[in-house]
């Protein structure tokens, strides 16, 4: 059993940032894939970034890309998205998930444990 949980949302102005944590436990593998995903108010989830745990290679969503870095620390079991130049089209719920597999996707199906959710609100 893995257990995912979210932290660092709130509420920011444009053009702000800030860095979500996401604390594992329980079962975690050096092969597994670490991924962000976000709902907007009223929208599907979608994808947002995913790193490999032993954190080679990362993936971005184009609406994301140069704006948010995903990175872990293995020693604490942590993966962190760090969102700089935030946008009001941002505000979403953000979830972390793992995927069980160091072949990452964006399908959040392919992903077997999913956190609570942190939300993130960004003013204009």
């Amino acid at each position: 059993q893995v257990q995912l949980v979210e932290s660092g949302g709130g509420l920011v102005q444009a053009g702000g940032s800030l860095r979500l944590s996401c604390a594992a436990s329980g079962r975690t593998f050096s092969s597994s894939t670490m991924g962000w995903f976000r709902q907007p108010p009223g929208k599907a989830r979608e994808f947002v970034a995913a790193i490999r745990w032993s954190g080679s290679n990362t993936d971005y969503a184009d609406s994301v890309k140069g704006r948010f870095t995903i990175s872990t620390d293995n020693a604490k079991n942590t993966v962190y998205l760090q969102m700089n130049s935030l946008k009001p089209e941002d505000t979403a719920v953000y979830y972390c998930a793992r995927r069980s597999s160091s072949y990452y996707s964006r399908l959040s199906v392919n992903y077997d444990y999913w956190g609570q959710g942190t939300q993130v609100t960004v003013s204009s």
